[in-house]
């Protein structure tokens, strides 16, 4: 930190304020105790104008609380002490309670201009703490994430460059099948680590439209690579359009639904199903597995945070906060919710245009 940054701490917004209000402050103070001069002692003064250089101190810092002991001293010699109207004082005793006054204000200044800073320095080290414990959760939510992937796509590569080892061409394509499903899954996990630092710094692009729920649904559903029955859609064919970034929305139905099919039990695929609710389209990923304990249906949302951290496949966390954070980027919100009869339903809620619009799909189709 340079000298300069060191010596301003404040903006100089609040500074500037600091000095209008040391000569303001003590102009009015002028014209309210001048009247009552007799009614007053200077020892009362004193500590009115002691008052104005510590609210002056507290707002724009050390610069303009000794403006404002500088003009205070004055404002008491010239208006309150003997000559008044004179920078004469005649009174020993005068002179030695202004003189104690510049000494107090100065103390003062100095004292809280110190607190502030140290309060500002309090403040950047807890900034940085936290951000260094971030990096710490990353490094340690990653790492594992990261090496396994990785691991097992340098063990294919090595085992099929090996020329010690006969491979029939089916392991071959067992080998590279794995590959390419542990690289696929780092790319994922690149990718969310990405977008999540996008969306904390507000550098994420995205461009809202009116757009069709269920195609966007279906190519979601084609990325995921669901099987026939392996999902249900209830999503009306007339649902007005929704307010989103279609490519964000995709890849949040994606996500949500591969969590769904995950926790899914057999013979009970996760249910997609879309409706308008208050003048919003709520698009609900129902599953009937374990469910979320009401207690920890926030912390799912927090990055570097899951449940069940034993599951060696459970990743690092990233997908829901992602989905959330892409869902408030378009406006709107994800909201977990129990299933009737155990499970757990993720409700994606967005704005939706009017419902008079309903029946233009079926003339544009």
């Amino acid at each position: 930190m340079s000298p300069s940054r060191s010596r301003s701490s404040l903006s100089a917004r609040r500074r500037a304020q600091g000095y209008g209000l040391a000569v303001v402050g003590s102009a009015l103070l002028v014209m309210v105790l001048e009247p009552l001069r007799g009614t007053f002692n200077l020892a009362t003064d004193v500590l009115v104008f002691l008052v104005l250089v510590v609210g002056v101190s507290l707002v724009g810092g050390l610069g303009p609380s000794l403006l404002a002991a500088v003009a205070s001293a004055g404002a008491l010699n010239f208006w309150f002490t003997d000559p008044v109207h004179s920078l004469v004082i005649h009174d020993s005793n005068n002179v030695i309670a202004l003189f104690g006054f510049v000494v107090v204000s100065v103390m003062v200044s100095g004292v809280v201009d110190v607190a502030a800073r140290r309060q500002q320095a309090a403040a950047a080290a807890a900034g940085l703490e936290a951000g260094n414990r971030l990096r710490t959760a990353l490094l340690a939510a990653v790492g594992h994430d990261l090496r396994t992937p990785l691991a097992t796509a340098k063990a294919v590569v090595s085992g099929l460059r090996s020329a010690d080892v006969e491979i029939s061409e089916e392991d071959r394509a067992e080998l590279l099948e794995s590959a390419d499903g542990a690289l696929d899954r780092l790319t994922s996990l690149v990718d969310n680590l990405l977008d999540l630092s996008r969306l904390q710094s507000g550098a994420m692009p995205v461009r809202v439209r009116y757009v069709a729920l269920d195609d966007v649904a279906a190519r979601a559903l084609d990325e995921v690579g669901v099987e026939p029955l392996a999902v249900l859609l209830e999503i009306p064919e007339d649902l007005p359009y929704v307010l989103a970034d279609a490519g964000l929305l995709e890849r949040v139905i994606a996500n949500l639904v591969s969590n769904a099919q995950r926790f899914s039990p057999p013979g009970r695929p996760p249910t997609l199903a879309a409706g308008l609710v208050d003048e919003r389209i709520e698009l609900r990923v129902i599953d009937h597995g374990p469910g979320i304990p009401e207690a920890d249906r926030d912390r799912v949302f927090v990055p570097f945070q899951r449940l069940g951290d034993t599951s060696p496949g459970s990743g690092v966390g990233l997908g829901l906060a992602l989905c959330r954070g892409l869902l408030e980027a378009m406006g709107g919100s994800l909201t977990p919710a129990v299933t009737p009869g155990g499970g757990l339903t993720m409700i994606v809620a967005l704005p939706a245009r009017g419902a008079e619009h309903g029946a233009e799909r079926e003339a544009a189709g």
